[in-house]
């Protein structure tokens, strides 16, 4: 089961008490604390680090400490101090699939499901995200300015989907110009032509999307869509792409296949989803053109190649299944020859799977082929680079993501055991500390692991 946070607001365990009952104590120093910073091959040996509000300040053996200053030292014991997790595919807003928001549930019921999420998110080490897609900029923006809690979320909004695509939930029998009722609560823009897509974008961005998301090709789940379709003209994805650059930020395509993906990179598209079934000419062009790819690894190998997950598929999505799974064992074979920009995204959503989302790292490893490094790199700081791409409109901009160095922000996790060494560490029980911009959300160590500290000018600190 998640391990969503108490619900009786007057719980507060001893940690929690002490980060928030301490305003003075802007201070909290890690000590002991073996380092992956989001781009090594190896642990540093014991260090410490030094948080100040919201952003690290020092980071080395035996860091300056400020002087008389109150401060939180929380001792590692020589466990992982690593940055916080980032997912670079999820659907946070999307339940069991966006028809179960027409279907079963308001909008009001599927943002308290989604509030759960987010805590959960949290609870499992991710404290970014970036959206692929459905009604979630409001939600992102009640966590940027603090009104609930959750991971930092670089939001794409509604699907830019032509008529037939992916994102299209209408009824087969609605007449052009009827909008679905996931489409007029910001699921999905269905558009087709100039002027409709160029509409969409503005929309998206001016609604508090961070970079825009199209769907370039078919899919094994829509309803409609050929799997071997490429969706939307050269025009009109150029036309996204126009809107993007002229907001300083970048679109992202849905594209499985060589046709689908070289039209986008064409029209200047710089991240691939998926891209199970491309070629090696098409790799090679996405390393030349520095275009990123986000791997769905428990999507493909895991969910697509299993029994009983296709149980509830039709035969014409089971045939799909198998396409993108034995595709998708091609594709990671061409990642490691080639090593483009890659980086992680779950594609987790659903009761079953979204407290799960550290698994699709795990995959990469266990499944994929991929060394340790390689997929934590995939999931911190490469993620935080290409989070970087959404230029003026990124959100997030005080300090760095994805690593753990000084002037980043203080997103911070204690992880019991080495990931670089055994990736079975990022399984949820193994994190012991969730700090999202310097603060606490999840507290494991062992008593006595953190103590309220006073330093004084000349002498040493003295616990409280």
């Amino acid at each position: 089961m998640p391990e969503y946070l108490p619900r009786d607001p007057k719980w507060k365990d001893p940690a929690h008490i002490q980060f928030e009952e301490e305003p003075s104590a802007q201070f909290v120093l890690f000590t002991n604390a073996r380092v992956y910073d989001g781009k090594s091959d190896v642990l540093s040996e014991p260090q410490e680090v030094l948080i100040h509000k919201n952003l690290i300040r020092k980071v080395g053996k035996l860091v300056p400490v400020p002087q008389d200053v109150k401060l939180i030292k929380v001792d590692c014991g020589g466990k992982t101090l690593m940055p916080g997790l980032i997912d670079m595919h999820s659907h946070i807003c999307i339940q069991d699939g966006m028809k179960e928001g027409r279907d079963s549930y308001d909008q009001m019921a599927m943002g308290a499901m989604c509030a759960h999420d987010l805590l959960d998110y949290l609870q499992q080490g991710f404290t970014t995200c970036r959206d692929a897609g459905g009604n979630v900029l409001g939600i992102a923006k009640a966590v940027q300015k603090g009104r609930i809690p959750g991971p930092r979320i670089y939001p794409s909004g509604a699907f830019i989907t032509q008529t037939g695509g992916p994102g299209d939930t209408g009824c087969c029998f609605d007449q052009p110009g009827e909008m679905d009722y996931l489409e007029k609560n910001g699921f999905a823009h269905v558009c087709d032509g100039r002027a409709e897509v160029l509409k969409a974008c503005r929309n998206n961005i001016r609604n508090g999307a961070t970079q825009l998301k199209i769907m370039a090709s078919g899919s094994v789940l829509g309803p409609y869509n050929n799997f071997y379709a490429t969706h939307f003209t050269l025009d009109e994805m150029k036309t996204a792409v126009e809107v993007a650059n002229d907001y300083g930020t970048y679109v992202m395509a849905h594209a499985y296949h060589d046709k689908a993906i070289n039209r986008a990179i064409d029209a200047g598209v710089r991240c691939i989803e998926h891209g199970y079934l491309m070629g090696e000419e098409t790799m090679r062009r996405m390393v030349e053109e520095n275009i990123a790819l986000s791997v769905q690894a428990t999507m493909a190998l895991e969910a697509f190649g299993d029994p009983d997950a296709l149980a509830k598929f039709d035969n014409n999505q089971k045939t799909k299944a198998a396409l993108v799974f034995s595709g998708a064992k091609k594709m990671l074979d061409l990642i490691h020859k080639y090593k483009p920009l890659t980086i992680a995204g779950g594609e987790l959503f659903g009761r079953g799977n979204s407290s799960r989302q550290a698994d699709n790292i795990i995959h990469m490893v266990s499944m994929g082929g991929f060394t340790h490094a390689e997929a934590l790199r995939a999931a911190t700081s490469s993620a935080a680079t290409v989070l970087s791409w959404t230029g003026t409109l990124n959100p997030y901009t005080e300090g760095s993501l994805g690593v753990i160095e000084e002037g980043a922000y203080a997103d911070i996790l204690v992880v019991n055991g080495n990931p670089l060494e055994d990736i079975y560490a990022l399984k949820r029980s193994n994190i012991e500390l969730v700090m999202k911009d310097g603060k606490c959300h999840k507290f494991n160590l062992k008593e006595g692991a953190l103590q309220v500290v006073t330093f004084r000018v000349g002498g040493s600190g003295k616990a409280k």
